[in-house]
């Protein structure tokens, strides 16, 4: 897909997910469709495919990149943490699979115009759906120093996000700051030099920190894990790639608490907390691109997938 993206962990997912033919599958962050088009290669004849993204220019490229499969195709402009609704308005009452793939496409991160990446200036939007009002240039110059530095320390893990929020306000006095370009010089002049990590530019853990923040995209993944498991009928699936840390860690509690581990203190003689068992955790550990993907695709060698497995 040389105008958007390649699809990250395609066949471990779709071994994993097991479409068959006939079946309904929600893909909630479509993109521009990497995904979508190899589980409608095994779900057809007779199956659906639900694709889901706040993204309309997203939604644009997956409708020419997935016109091949006609009607089996339905595309709906949400936020996937409203998956109940978005399949209640279209008739849907139970799916066999849910994808949710958490990476910010290459396309989003090569435009200089949609301000996710310091790669080239831009101004600093990062919005996901550009119909929404704000931008991350808002945050940046509007939130109080205390504030900033909680979104950019507990977004992220940045170690330096008490003197990066202090720099951005000295900054900001000095006039608005709206692009990637000036954010980045920021935030490098705020970390020490000696402190700056090896693998990654030293804004990297801002410029995350400030589109997941802006997007609400952790508070997302928290509602959309629940609703895709309840969106699922027996034995369907529910697959989640993640890119960082604390999105992996938000999928491994949902999947722990919905697999019905209890949440009694351990000097309880029996359990009273009532827990049940709505899934089974398929994958203990989250599985990681091999070398020859990374290689291929240096974006991918952060993914984890862990897969989830619906039992009533």
């Amino acid at each position: 897909m040389p105008e958007y993206h390649i699809p990250v962990l395609a066949q471990q997912t779709l071994a994993l997910l097991e479409p068959k033919p006939g079946n309904v599958f929600v893909d909630c962050t479509v993109g521009g469709g990497g995904h979508a088009a190899v589980i409608l290669e095994k779900i057809l004849p007779g199956g659906r495919l639900i694709g889901i993204d706040r993204d309309q220019e997203a939604l644009d490229f997956a409708a020419k990149w997935l016109a091949r499969f006609d009607e089996a195709v339905t595309l709906v402009k949400a936020n996937y943490r409203d998956l109940d609704q978005v399949l209640a308005g279209i008739g849907v009452s139970g799916v066999h699979g849910v994808l949710i793939d958490t990476g910010t496409s290459s396309r989003q991160l090569d435009s200089a115009e949609r301000g996710f990446s310091f790669a080239e200036d831009g101004p600093l939007d990062m919005r996901m759906d550009r119909s929404e009002p704000g931008t991350a240039a808002d945050l940046v110059n509007e939130l109080p120093e205390r504030e900033l530095a909680r979104i950019i320390r507990e977004n992220s893990d940045e170690r330096w996000a008490r003197q990066i929020a202090r720099t951005i306000v000295a900054e900001r006095a000095k006039g608005r700051i709206e692009t990637t370009r000036q954010l980045a010089e920021i935030v490098r002049k705020a970390i020490p030099r000696k402190a700056w990590p090896r693998e990654i530019d030293p804004s990297t853990r801002t410029f995350l920190s400030l589109r997941t923040e802006l997007n609400e995209e952790y508070d997302a993944l928290r509602t959309g894990v629940r609703r895709a498991v309840e969106a699922l009928l027996p034995g369907g699936r529910v697959a989640c790639i993640t890119f960082q840390s604390t999105e992996d860690r938000i999928v491994k509690e949902a999947f722990v608490e919905l697999s019905g581990k209890c949440k009694c203190p351990p000097n309880l003689p029996v359990c009273v907390c009532g827990a049940k068992a709505v899934i089974r955790i398929v994958t203990r550990k989250p599985i990681a691109p091999d070398e020859d993907e990374i290689r291929a695709n240096p974006r991918s060698r952060s993914a984890k997938l862990r897969i989830g497995e619906k039992v009533y």
